[in-house]
């Protein structure tokens, strides 16, 4: 059959209305009705088990000080119990996003609630580091069923036309709740002990799986595509190696036998991954994918701006409760102006993208995030409220103006009956780029701190230097066991923290510079239009993908993939 314009018809995907339905497919986009007209109720229910996702990753960092007191955890075991969650949900994004394609991606969300339920019921029942570590793990699996199913039936419930609109609200969602998750961590810690933020997300997860169940439709990809087992289990050994030898580096030292042995393990297995993933006839991460400059650039793009905000967070939330003295509710309240701005703002971005190119407000938004982590470098020990607002505001403007436009652009670059894959690479690039935000800028932090803290920590008893060069939560509790003698200790702490904070954030902002010349530099020109929008697109039998860039006057269709 031909369509209206002379192109072939489009393939269908599980939601799409079939040719018996009396309702005009002009009237629908060629969506089944009853879905098309629940739509913005489903993106609702898709936003809040975002949120869910979201709020596990972040509400654990205004707690963190507290953990590191109540259960003497290392500043190591600190950045392993974000970490854990990440590298999970990382290492199992691909595979979970390939489960949902084939199996349907209404189970896979399902399941991923059910399972991320329990892991954070358990988790309030900890009593070490090593438990913590283990729930948030569990919570990581869980993790990585949710979020790619989100993104994926949203490219599938909503008309091209509508899709980046649709994608921007994710994507200010997915931004706001990583600074909403402190405050609700922050009031919990104020009334209650550290376990009970894990159970901030228990209501609304119950909530979400009944909205699921209600409203949700099932999709899957038409074409059933066997698993990449060789390459799921490389990509775990690679990603989770890697994360550990940033993390354990500075208490190995950088070029001791053991940090050379676990880098060494990382890139064997990712040689080994690419290896594999050039030779399968069905791979995991189609490698030709990255042929596409929207797909590269943005997935880079995107790494590096999670990188940011999860580095970010990590130190923030010691900064205002170990430095200032605020408490972890007025921490939490702290971070709100980024939810809003993150919130607000992201609606607008593609407006701005349609009038003035992402290859113009990519480079911006990485420039506004890079600016605010240089003015984060200059925080002191005594920093006015609105010194550090100057860098808040910033960050949160660069992070609102990248994400829309480059997860738009990633899904641009895959057909939509694999939307669960290209919204699993949309969501490892975030998870990889936040855990190594918080590996790397956390072990710039430690390695300074540990350097500066030095000689302040030379002349104490054994057991206190350990407990203060374990973390600035361990200087500060060898402290106050010290009475007045603590006090120069707890000094030369915090100051030594500050410094650390200060070179990270440099670091930090260094490369995320880097990535806005490079953004500048290779994004096509131009905004992202989605398929059907122009008279140019022709379809696919393997559907269309979620955008096409428009180059100067010259339409350039997204790729067929295999």
């Amino acid at each position: 059959m031909v369509g209206s314009a002379g192109a072939p018809e489009r393939s269908e995907p599980a939601v799409t209305t079939p040719p018996s339905t009396p309702t005009s497919p002009a009237d629908t986009h060629g969506i089944d009705p009853h879905v098309f007209h629940r739509r913005w109720a489903i993106l609702a229910v898709l936003c809040t088990s975002l949120m869910i996702v979201i709020i596990g990753n972040t509400s654990l960092n205004v707690a963190i000080p507290t953990l590191a007191r109540d259960l003497g955890a290392s500043t190591s075991q600190l950045a392993w119990m974000v970490d854990a969650y990440s590298l999970v949900f990382a290492g199992l994004l691909f595979t979970a996003g390939t489960l949902g394609d084939r199996y349907g991606r209404k189970g896979a969300l399902l399941s991923g609630l059910v399972v991320f339920l329990a892991g954070a019921a358990v988790a309030t029942t900890a009593h070490s580091a090593g438990q913590v570590i283990a729930a948030r793990a569990v919570m990581g699996v869980a993790a990585a069923f949710v979020m790619p199913s989100t993104l994926s039936i949203l490219t599938n419930v909503f008309p091209a036309h509508e899709r980046p609109k649709a994608i921007a609200i994710w994507a200010g969602i997915s931004g706001g709740g990583a600074a909403i998750g402190p405050i609700a961590s922050g009031y919990l810690l104020e009334h209650f002990w550290w376990g009970s933020v894990f159970l901030v997300n228990l209501p609304i997860i119950l909530v979400a799986l009944v909205a699921v169940g209600l409203l949700v439709p099932t999709s899957r990809d038409p074409e059933e595509q066997p698993l990449d087992v060789p390459g799921a289990v490389l990509s775990i050994v690679a990603l989770g190696s890697l994360v550990y030898g940033i993390i354990e580096g500075p208490h190995h030292g950088w070029l001791s036998p053991a940090s050379f042995a676990i880098f060494g393990v990382a890139v064997a297995a990712m040689a080994a991954f690419l290896t594999v993933e050039s030779r399968v006839a069905h791979p995991m991460l189609d490698l030709k994918l990255f042929r596409d400059r929207r797909f590269s650039v943005a997935s880079g793009g995107i790494t590096l701006t999670f990188f940011a905000m999860f580095g970010t967070f990590f130190l923030v939330a010691q900064y205002f409760q170990l430095v200032l003295g605020y408490s972890p509710l007025k921490s939490g309240l702290l971070q709100l102006p980024m939810a809003i701005v993150m919130m607000s703002l992201a609606p607008q971005v593609p407006r701005l993208v349609a009038r003035f190119g992402a290859h113009r407000v990519v480079p911006a938004g990485l420039s506004s995030t890079a600016l605010g982590l240089f003015v984060f470098s200059q925080m002191t020990v005594s920093s006015p409220l609105w010194s550090i607002y100057l860098s808040v505001i910033p960050l949160a403007t660069g992070m609102a103006l990248t994400m829309t436009p480059l997860t738009t652009l990633i899904m641009a670059s895959v057909p939509l009956n694999r939307a669960g894959v290209g919204s699993a690479m949309n969501d490892t690039t975030r998870e990889l780029g936040g855990a190594l935000g918080v590996a790397v800028l956390g072990s710039v932090v430690s390695s300074v701190y540990i350097d500066r803290l030095s000689s302040v920590t030379a002349g104490l008893p054994e057991q206190v230097r350990q407990a203060a060069e374990s973390g600035l939560g361990g200087a500060l509790g060898a402290a106050e066991r010290l009475g007045p003698d603590g006090a120069a200790l707890a000094d030369a702490a915090r100051q030594a923290f500050v410094d650390g904070m200060g070179t990270a954030a440099i670091a930090g902002g260094v490369a995320v510079l880097v990535a806005a010349v490079a953004a500048a530099r290779l994004l096509p020109r131009g905004g992202v239009v989605p398929p059907g929008a122009h008279p140019g697109y022709a379809g696919s039998p393997e559907e269309g993908a979620a955008g096409d860039v428009v180059d100067e006057e010259v339409v350039t269709p997204s790729p067929i993939l295999d």
